[in-house]
């Protein structure tokens, strides 16, 4: 496992970009920043905290969280907010696309920095379409994190570290999910950010744990993959093939406020891609 950039707070929402490198987010300090090819990390997006959640737009430009889920199109245009939030001191953590490139995001009840697990209001799941309207899918999300989607689509696995729990749903054709059950989880872990491979196995990241569990597609545990860094915050695939797993961390745990950190671990098999968006942004 290599260690590739490190020096941030909370990193978040990472995802491959073929053509610059690894994105993502700095929760605290805030921030866009991507990894490029040649190791150097620059921002892309400045200022903006909060952001869990990061998809690539098929117009260029990103769809970010955070008090509400914006496209942020490339350069210094205006940001365009696509969903606003019933809470303004929540808003929304990780989202994730799927094949037709509809957007899902999941909607926080209450700061995850500010109250307990299980004092926290619920959240929920929400879905923007193409044409841009959106609509609530699902309830009772006590603290929304990861998501994605099984290689035929039809299942959507979604992270809820308030219960512990990583659920599945199933997936309608018009985007609906429904028929939430429990998928896996992690003994003594934290579920947060999660992603699928090319063979249908879940990778999972273990908040506190310090590590990565990987879960068959029938929800038996494959593999526990140990991180450096007890904070594991996200995962996605990236690199050549799609055979590079990305980790990244946050810092507590760690030795300062600013050891978030990005791994990198050549993996076997390969990552399922993951759509653009192509919600309407204009």
């Amino acid at each position: 496992m290599e260690q590739l950039a490190t020096g941030f707070t909370l990193i978040e929402g990472p995802v491959w970009d073929a053509a610059h490198g690894l994105l993502f987010s700095d929760v605290l300090d805030g921030g866009v920043h991507c990894l490029g090819h040649d190791g150097t990390v620059a921002v892309v997006i400045p200022h903006r905290r909060g952001m869990g959640g990061l998809s690539l737009h098929a117009a260029g430009g990103m769809v970010v969280s955070g008090r509400n889920i914006a496209y942020k199109p490339p350069g210094d245009s205006a940001t365009r907010v696509l969903l606003e939030s019933a809470n303004s001191d929540a808003g929304f953590n990780d989202i994730t696309t799927d094949d037709a490139g509809r957007v899902y995001a999941g909607s926080l009840g209450a700061s995850p920095f500010k109250d307990q697990v299980g004092d926290r209001t619920p959240g929920a799941l929400f879905l923007i379409d193409l044409d841009g309207a959106t609509r609530r899918v699902a309830d009772g999300v006590k603290l929304t994190n990861g998501m994605g989607f099984s290689p035929d689509g039809k299942r959507l696995y979604h992270s809820d570290s308030g219960d512990q729990i990583v659920h599945v749903y199933d997936v309608a054709s018009d985007g609906d999910v429904r028929g939430r059950r429990p998928f896996a989880k992690l003994e003594h872990g934290l579920p947060d950010g999660l992603v699928v491979s090319e063979d249908g196995a879940v990778w999972v990241a273990d908040a506190h744990g310090g590590k990565v569990w990987v879960f068959g597609p029938d929800g038996s545990l494959r593999e526990k993959i140990a991180v450096p860094l007890p904070m594991v915050t996200s995962v996605c695939f990236g690199g050549e093939g799609l055979r590079d797993l990305y980790i990244v961390t946050g810092s507590e745990g760690a030795p300062t406020d600013h050891s978030g950190t990005v791994f990198r671990l050549r993996v076997d098999v390969p990552g399922l891609p993951v759509a653009p968006a192509r919600v309407r942004v204009s």
